[in-house]
């Protein structure tokens, strides 16, 4: 018994929100010990299979490590390496879905059968959410739709887009402001599909707006994302330039809290950046942009 309340309050320690990585500037350190962590983090859910935090501390953990640090990875690579670019890639996938497996753990025992609920009719699967959930919501959706991102050759992964939707769709609802507009970046990425697929660039570019809006101004992921999606789908490389440097210019000391976040997006704005003419190979300026 002793060793199960210990056990507990290790585990709810650890999936307590804190700034020890957040706020740090040294991007390689942190890349060098977040693995270290998430093992320790799947260690103690051996002995705590059932702390939802915690499960959801871990899917987050592996989402943001994939994203910043091997998708990353893999978008610095010149098109002539597409061998190792797609092995990155693909190493990238299996953390993401990784992750959204600690989610669904979670959402299952918050909603026993919630994964088949939402694959067969999202629109209706997630009504018992309240406020409380919005950051299980967030993980679960944010782990699964960039794991769907990074495999659009994957028919299986592509269609459970309507369920990445209705997850963040209903955090929306329940809190709007969640994270200065996280929400709102990431719809930017599921409304960026083809219209065949559902999306829509104008409701991107509004969900663009309102990120930029509450985060207000200083966090540059909603630009780096709308550029990354949007900008390159329409061909508007004044656009997408725009963006890149309007992120460059954010200072990541503006909110420490945030640190590493804003300097992962910048990185990745600068990789875009460099990638410019392979991206808009027949692009030319002038190309009138907008907000």
């Amino acid at each position: 018994m002793l060793k199960g309340v210990a056990i507990n309050t290790v585990a709810s320690t650890l999936s307590e929100t804190g700034t020890t990585f957040s706020s740090d500037e040294d991007l390689e350190l942190v890349r060098d010990a977040v693995p270290f962590a998430l093992k320790l983090y799947e260690s103690i859910l051996e002995s705590a299979p059932k702390h939802q935090d915690l499960l959801r501390a871990t899917c987050s953990g592996f989402t943001q490590y994939a994203y910043a640090f091997v998708q990353a990875d893999a978008e610095l690579l010149p098109a002539v390496e597409f061998e190792q670019s797609q092995a990155k890639k693909d190493r990238a996938l299996k953390l993401f879905l990784r992750g959204r497996g600690y989610c669904l753990r979670a959402m299952e025992l918050r909603k026993p059968g919630i994964t088949s609920a939402l694959q067969m009719d999202p629109d209706k699967a997630l009504g018992w959410a309240k406020s409380k959930d919005v950051p299980l919501l967030y993980w679960t959706g944010a782990s699964w739709g960039s794991a769907i991102s990074i495999g659009l050759d994957k028919p299986e992964l592509v269609a459970d887009s309507a369920a990445v939707k209705a997850l963040i769709q209903r955090a929306l609802v329940l809190d709007e402001d969640y994270e200065n507009g996280a929400l709102h970046a990431v719809m930017i990425s599921l409304e960026s599909v083809p219209e065949a697929m559902g999306g829509s660039k104008d409701r991107a570019r509004k969900h663009f707006a309102r990120a930029v809006e509450l985060s207000k101004g200083l966090d540059p992921s909603p630009y780096v994302t709308f550029a990354a999606s949007v900008s390159v789908a329409t061909k508007n490389k004044a656009e997408f330039v725009k963006l890149l440097e309007t992120a460059l210019a954010i200072d990541p000391n503006e909110q420490p809290a945030t640190r590493l976040a804003t300097l992962v997006a910048q990185q990745r704005a600068r990789n875009l950046l460099a990638r410019v003419d392979e991206l808009f190979p027949d692009a030319a300026f002038p190309i009138s942009w907008s907000w």
